[in-house]
């Protein structure tokens, strides 16, 4: 389906640094919670990731993401995800992150 230069426009996604992770049992599939921090305009925005496959709690404090900031909060058990961290499937169908390949600001706007 081919979508229009206005409908991309659309979509509000942001560069952010992890700096919280939390397991989260509740999930359906093993999930982290993430705490990540968008800069002055967004601010702190929290988001499960089911992400457990490739990386360890340790592994993720300080790394800076790639998601999608914009969509409504959703539910997810006992947790509320305000955003959607982007990241590649690989062949088994283990998310790999999205991110940028130098340090940017928080908050910086992909497009």
């Amino acid at each position: 389906m081919l979508i229009s230069w206005d409908d991309f426009e659309k979509i509000d996604i942001r560069t952010g640094t992890i700096i919280d992770v939390n397991d989260f049992p509740k999930a359906r599939k093993p999930a982290y919670k993430l705490t990540i921090d968008f800069g002055g305009e967004l601010g702190i925005k929290r988001s499960s990731a089911q992400i457990t496959a490739h990386y360890s709690m340790e592994e993720l404090l300080n790394r800076q993401v790639v998601a999608v900031v914009n969509f409504p909060p959703k539910q997810i058990a006992d947790f509320i995800s305000e955003c959607l961290v982007l990241g590649v499937y690989d062949e088994n169908k283990d998310v790999i992150l999205l991110q940028p390949q130098r340090s940017v600001s928080n908050g910086m706007k992909i497009g």
